[in-house]
């Protein structure tokens, strides 16, 4: 196993305790800081060990902040499809 699989592996495990524990703001703030360590471990990730590993860690990493990536498709098609 690499060392950014690794880091990635630390970084789900730190996703889900972060989950359990309880939050005022619904988690918001703690689903920022998972996406700015999030998005270079998946670059390192594909710089390793290519892209479609890449590719399913970024997959994983949907799946645990679904919420951002749902408000994020949200904000997409009400700006970017009425330009169209």
């Amino acid at each position: 196993m690499t060392l950014s699989l690794f880091a990635a592996s630390l970084w789900f495990v730190l996703a889900a305790v972060l989950a359990s524990i309880p939050s005022n703001d619904q988690h918001w703030r703690r689903a920022y800081f998972l996406i700015a360590i999030g998005i270079p471990i998946v670059g390192w990730v594909a710089y390793q060990n290519g892209p479609w590993i890449a590719l399913i860690i970024l997959g994983a990493g949907c799946s645990f902040l679904r919420w951002p990536v749902y408000y994020l498709w949200q904000w997409f098609k009400r700006n970017v499809t009425q330009r169209t």
